[in-house]
C-alpha cells in the first residue's frame, strides 16, 4: 500500500444509518366509532426509514508541502521544493495523485495487479556545477504495471516502469511498507525498496560519454545495468480533525554498483525529508 493509497483509505467515508422507532396509540372517533372501526389501517412502510444512505465511492484530499532533498540523484547539495497535494480516488481501482494515474483492475485476497502512466522529470545540467556539459535529461511520460500483497498493513510489491522518450529508462522496484495506528489519530509507516536499472537509463544519469568528458573534465565512463540504489524511510500521519491532516516522511537512498562509483556522483548517501498538510472533502 502507498502512503497516498494509506492516507485515502484512513480518510473512506463509511456507511451512516439511521433507525426510527415508531409509537402508535389507538384513536377513538366520538360521532362515529363504527367508522373507525370499519376502516383498515394502512400498512407502515417500515423500508422508507431502515434503508442505509448510499455509501459515497470517491474520496478528494487537496493540500500542499515540501519536499527538501538533493538538487540532484548524487548531489550533495540540497533544496526545499513545493508540492501540491492532490488525491483523487473513485472506488478502489482509480487513484490520481502527483505521481501519476493508477488504475487497479484486479485484487482479491489482499493481492492486486495494477497499472499506471506517470513521467519522469529528468534533469537539468544548470542543476549543479558537476552537471555542466553533460546536458539535460528531458522529462518524459512513464508506463508501469505494479503486483503487490496486502496483509494487515503489510504490502509487499514489485513494480517495473518504461520511460517513452527522454532517458528511455526501465526500471524494476522491489519493496515493502508498513503501516499501523499507534492511537486514533496517530498513524506510523515504515519501508524499504532496491531499485534496479536498465544500461539507457545508469548511461544516462551516472555515464559520461566522450563528448560529455571534454565539455566537462570529468573522466569518460560507463555505467551498466545492475542494482542502482537501496531506499529505507519512516513516515507518521496525524489527523488533526475529522477533515484536516499532517504527513511527514524522513528517508535514505544509498547508491551502489555502477551509480556509487559514477564520477557525476559527490554523495552516495541521499537522505530527503518532507512535510504535507492536506484537507479531505
Amino acid at each position: 500500500m502507498s502512503c497516498l493509497s494509506w492516507i485515502r483509505s484512513r480518510l473512506a467515508v463509511g456507511a451512516l444509518s439511521v433507525t426510527f422507532t415508531i409509537f402508535s396509540a389507538p384513536y377513538a372517533f366520538a360521532a362515529d366509532p363504527s367508522a373507525a372501526e370499519g376502516v383498515p389501517e394502512a400498512p407502515f412502510d417500515n423500508a422508507r426509514f431502515e434503508k442505509e444512505p448510499k455509501e459515497r465511492n470517491w474520496s478528494l484530499i487537496v493540500g500542499a508541502g515540501g519536499i527538501y532533498e538533493p538538487t540532484y540523484e548524487g548531489g550533495d547539495e540540497f533544496e526545499v521544493s513545493p508540492v501540491p497535494f492532490i488525491v483523487f480516488t473513485w472506488g478502489d481501482w482509480l487513484e490520481i495523485d502527483p505521481r501519476g494515474v493508477t488504475i487497479t483492475p484486479f485484487e482479491q485476497n489482499g493481492f492486486s495487479l495494477s497499472g499506471k502512466i506517470g513521467y519522469e522529470t529528468g534533469r537539468k545540467e544548470k542543476d549543479d556545477d558537476r552537471l555542466r556539459g553533460l546536458g539535460d535529461i528531458d522529462f518524459a511520460a512513464t508506463v508501469g504495471a505494479k503486483i503487490a500483497y496486502e496483509w494487515r498493513g503489510l504490502e509487499i510489491y514489485a513494480s517495473v516502469d518504461q520511460t517513452i522518450d527522454g532517458s528511455e529508462s526501465l526500471i524494476g522496484t522491489f519493496g515493502v511498507e508498513y503501516m499501523a495506528p499507534v492511537t486514533e489519530r496517530l498513524f506510523l509507516g515504515a519501508g524499504a525498496k532496491a531499485i534496479i536499472a536498465n544500461d539507457k537509463h545508469m548511461q544516462a544519469y551516472f555515464g559520461v560519454n566522450g563528448q560529455q568528458s571534454a565539455a566537462s573534465g570529468l573522466p569518460e565512463y560507463k555505467a551498466e545495468a545492475g542494482l542502482k540504489r537501496v531506499d529505507v524511510s519512516v513516515s507518521a500521519m496525524y489527523m488533526l480533525s475529522e477533515n484536516w491532516l499532517v504527513r511527514g516522511e524522513a528517508g535514505a537512498g544509498f547508491l551502489t554498483g555502477d551509480a556509487a562509483d559514477s564520477p557525476v556522483v559527490k554523495e552516495k548517501t541521499q537522505p530527503s525529508a518532507s512535510l504535507f498538510v492536506g484537507y479531505k472533502f
